[in-house]
């Protein structure tokens, strides 16, 4: 039960699932995450926090970035179940087709040795 509640808990602010929409394009460091939505650095490490916990993100360090990416859902089948519907859901959300496309130029923000 405690699994569910903190996937449901996690899944309940309509900016945690942005972020988790978000990162179905690829992993993302926090400025470019804040750059996208319009957030305080402290809001949006909060909202990674708690989807992290949820079982819904992973993180990684590479240098001094911190790259956050969609979790494989392994850690249980609620947050598998909810990862794959995000994956189609809400994909005619204009906000959110707005902030994809806003992307790119979030990713100036980080440093140029990171991207592929």
């Amino acid at each position: 039960m405690k699994s569910f509640v903190r996937i449901m808990k996690a899944l309940s602010d309509p900016n945690r699932v942005r972020v988790l929409k978000l990162l179905q394009a690829g992993e993302l460091c926090v400025c470019e995450i804040q750059a996208v939505l319009g957030l305080a650095q402290s809001t949006v490490s909060k909202h990674m926090k708690l989807l992290e916990d949820a079982g819904l993100v992973e993180r990684r360090r590479q240098g001094t970035w911190i790259l956050y990416s969609l979790a494989d859902g392994s850690e249980s089948e609620y947050a598998a179940a909810m990862l794959a519907g995000l994956s189609h859901w809400l994909d005619d959300d204009e906000e959110l087709v707005r902030m994809l496309k806003a992307l790119p130029a979030a990713a100036n923000l980080r440093d140029g040795t990171l991207k592929s």
